[in-house]
């Protein structure tokens, strides 16, 4: 299967730069069908994204910005915010500009068919897979995975340690690990918790009597949550003047496999701002046939099962 990534990955590739070195060498990419990525600098009033291709212009016409835009299924801000990023394309074609200037006429279109014939439609729920976060809401963070072909990591498939809002764990640019978690008419759903490790291995990182830091990320009449790791939180002890996004240290007063519990007092909370740290994989395969989040011994499972 070839693989295509998110958009920037092969930007400052080798390949991919020796293909702008001169109008010779964008003939060869075009008979070649190569798939190439270069910065889009302006979208015109047509809507036409103007791409710089170094020894030449290219144009996208904006039929050809992205699958969807000619039927009018997929809206022109696809196109829009392309403008100061890179996109992927293939060459179609050279033509002159109203200079008489040389341009290259390119398919962004073009180029996603063949990751969706060559690499999307092979896709299997449980692959694991790159992806870009593009842009967040508030029910889940859409993420390219594949030459700017867009998916939906839901909010409650980022984390078993739950988050107000998907900026709580990424930021748009970020390059992610995810699980394809089903697929519908072509169209690609992911989920990240079950690359983020079991609750047991999450805690064999943490001993009782330590004091840690964490993320306050519910305030209950019975406690406090607060998450230490991505998959894992533990209940506070309820304090007065806490509120979810702030930050605290925490005493980790017993650790109860059984339960799933991590039983905490918090010593200090505070505000403050500290970029997400990247996240830590305890899965790295290519494919996962199913994920068991509860230990054994547990009087609760909790698991997802992705073979079909």
């Amino acid at each position: 299967m070839k693989k295509y990534l998110p958009e920037g990955h092969i930007f400052d590739t080798k390949e991919n730069k020796l293909a702008f070195h001169s109008p010779l060498s964008l003939a060869d990419a075009y008979t070649k069908n190569q798939l190439l990525e270069a910065r889009a600098t302006m979208c015109d009033s047509e809507h036409n994204l103007i791409v710089d291709l170094d020894c030449m212009k290219g144009i996208i016409p904006r039929c050809e910005g992205a699958i969807g835009i000619e039927d009018g299924s997929v809206r022109d801000i696809a196109i829009i915010s392309r403008v100061g990023k890179p996109v992927c394309f293939v060459i179609t074609g050279f033509d002159v500009d109203e200079q008489n200037q040389p341009i290259a006429i390119l398919s962004r279109r073009k180029a996603q068919k063949m990751c969706m014939a060559d690499f999307i439609a092979k896709l299997e729920i449980g692959d694991v897979i790159s992806a870009k976060v593009t842009h967040l809401e508030p029910f889940g963070a859409f993420c390219d995975i594949g030459c700017g072909i867009p998916s939906l990591l839901p909010i409650d498939a980022i984390s078993v340690s739950r988050i107000s809002h998907p900026k709580d764990r990424f930021s748009p640019g970020d390059n992610i690990k995810a699980v394809v978690k089903s697929i519908e008419n072509g169209r690609i759903t992911l989920s990240q918790k079950e690359l983020l490790g079991s609750w047991a291995e999450n805690a064999q990182l943490f001993s009782q009597g330590q004091t840690v830091s964490g993320i306050i990320r519910s305030v209950e009449d019975y406690g406090v949550f607060v998450e230490l790791m991505p998959n894992l939180a533990g209940l506070a002890e309820p304090k007065d003047g806490v509120y979810p996004s702030q930050q605290a240290s925490v005493y980790i007063k017993s650790i109860i496999p059984e339960k799933m519990k991590v039983k905490l007092i918090i010593i200090d909370s505070f505000d403050a701002f500290y970029t997400p740290k990247p996240v830590k994989y305890f899965y790295t395969g290519n494919h996962i046939e199913s994920w068991q989040y509860s230990p054994m011994g547990s009087g609760k499972v909790i698991e997802s099962v992705f073979a079909v």
